[in-house]
């Protein structure tokens, strides 16, 4: 989608529709919608009255101008009650309305800035998710597609119009944030909705690795050899099964001082999960098997998120880390009862085979600590319990570090990617000590999302670090328990790469 702005009265603007706003409560529409609805002779008033329209949130509707206007269509979209207005609400107006034009075949729209009047929020921030609403709301993967009729594009124009000239410049640069956000996420979407025949490990290393040359990062790629040699003998336990070989993705954006730390993610790469020997029934916790392929949306998280560090030249040093691989029962795959040795020299009992991505990952974090990052941030779909616990519409924070763990917090309240914190207490850590290793992959059922970080934080070394367990909203079945946002397509959502994003771009100023 091409967004544009432009200086202009909203009342007078043509196009296929023009977007306005009204919040649940108003009887007498004011700024924009008011100068619509003077133009309109009042229609939107009537409505009003006739309790046709009540302004609840996401409620939308389309009238016909009948030429009383140069638009052929006003689509009047609901942002609730005023209490408690949020950025996300704006965000999903916009997407809300987009989706709208897209069901009306409409190649074009044109909006206001929703919030900015009387919803008294600042201009930037209000245009920044207006555009982000939009973009992700207009997101299609139709790669494998060999004809398009079943799917009705989205608009492929969007313009905001305002009606100050000196606030155009605010509100274009905010669009490019919004932007380079959204391209982010749409990297996350297409990585994980593409299957795994299509991003073996091989492939997604040379995706990321063109990803970086185009956009200024580091990238350094080791192979199966360099694996070993290196002493990621849990990552490599998961890895022999597969005839596929891994890779280990290292992503590396400088935007900081040379005396500066790296803030440090490491996501997990499954890109096919069959559990292994421990093989997962066809309809597991998680869903269906074939599901599995997005198993590696922690490393598309950490490649879009290194991406949009470079397309903001942030002015941080940040590494990415991913380990790939599948986790295949094959005849060399690791059994129930091998222990395996970490890159950092602790031992680990695996238990369960489909434990998996805790082990490649305690040999990313194991790999990130050499490099004396400030913080470590590890994403991965882990568990099916923090599905039980959380549902599908939150992902779970833990970790050692209050600070850190709050800053993903904050982020997360921002961008409308619900999350919320679990506790790491202590005593969770008797359910995975081994009688013949250090540590042991599993810890049953019972608290099994937080054994699962307790086992993680094992392997950092009392380093900060906060784990992100997104195994809920990364995936969008439409269910009745799924993520229900305007701007979430089926499939793939891309959470959490606006958090982590935000957080990034808020990282000093939280200091």
């Amino acid at each position: 989608m091409d967004i544009r702005v432009t200086v202009g009265d909203i009342a007078a603007w043509k196009d296929a529709a023009i977007v306005v706003n009204l919040f649940e409560g108003v009887t007498k529409p004011g700024g924009a919608t008011g100068a619509v609805d003077k133009a309109m002779g009042g229609a939107i008033s009537h409505l009003i009255a006739a309790g046709d329209l009540k302004g609840k949130f996401k409620e939308s509707l389309v009238l016909p101008t009948f030429g009383k206007i140069p638009a052929t269509r006003v689509l009047v979209v609901g942002l609730g009650a005023r209490a408690g207005f949020t950025l996300d609400r704006i965000r999903e107006a916009s997407a809300k309305a987009v989706n709208q034009a897209s069901k009306l075949g409409l190649a074009s729209l044109s909006t206001i800035v929703h919030g900015a009047g009387v919803g008294g929020v600042d201009l930037a921030e209000a245009s920044e998710v207006v555009a982000e609403g939009a973009l992700l709301a207009s997101y299609r993967f139709s790669r494998y597609r060999t004809k398009q009729e079943d799917e009705k594009a989205a608009a492929a124009t969007l313009t905001i119009v305002t009606p100050e000239r000196k606030d155009v410049r605010a509100i274009e640069k905010a669009v490019g944030v919004a932007r380079v956000t959204s391209g982010a996420v749409f990297m996350a979407r297409d990585m994980i909705n593409a299957p795994s025949n299509d991003k073996t490990p091989r492939q997604l290393a040379a995706q990321c690795e063109a990803m970086a040359k185009q956009v200024g990062l580091n990238c350094t790629v080791l192979d199966e050899k360099q694996i070993q040699e290196a002493g990621m003998g849990a990552f490599w336990g998961v890895a022999k099964g597969s005839a596929q070989p891994p890779r280990f993705v290292v992503l590396e954006w400088r935007g900081g001082t040379k005396t500066q730390r790296p803030i440090a993610f490491v996501g997990k790469g499954i890109t096919f999960d069959t559990g292994g020997i421990s093989l997962k029934p066809q309809d597991g916790m998680l869903g269906p098997m074939w599901e599995m392929k997005y198993d590696m949306a922690g490393a598309a998280t950490v490649f879009s998120v290194l991406r949009a560090c470079a397309e903001l030249k942030l002015g941080l040093n940040v590494l990415g880390i991913a380990p790939l691989t599948e986790n295949m029962p094959g005849g060399n795959a690791q059994k129930p009862g091998d222990i395996v040795r970490t890159i950092g020299g602790k031992t680990i009992e695996v238990i369960n085979t489909d434990a998996e991505g805790r082990l490649v990952l305690a040999d990313g974090i194991g790999y990130a600590l050499r490099q004396e990052p400030e913080v470590v941030i590890d994403v991965a779909t882990l568990t099916g319990s923090a599905v039980f616990a959380l549902g599908k519409k939150t992902f779970a924070v833990m970790g050692t570090d209050r600070k850190l763990a709050r800053r993903v917090l904050n982020a997360s309240a921002i961008v409308g990617e619900r999350a919320w914190e679990l506790p790491l207490f202590e005593e969770y850590g008797d359910q995975i000590k081994s009688d013949f290793a250090d540590v042991k992959n599993v810890g049953g059922r019972p608290a099994g999302a937080i054994t699962a970080a307790k086992f993680l934080e094992t392997f950092t070394d009392g380093r900060p670090w906060v784990h992100l367990d997104i195994a809920g909203p990364v995936w969008n079945d439409k269910g009745a328990d799924a993520p229900k946002k305007e701007y979430h397509p089926k499939g793939a959502t891309g959470v959490p790469v606006r958090t982590l994003v935000r957080m990034l771009r808020d990282w000093k100023a939280a200091a």
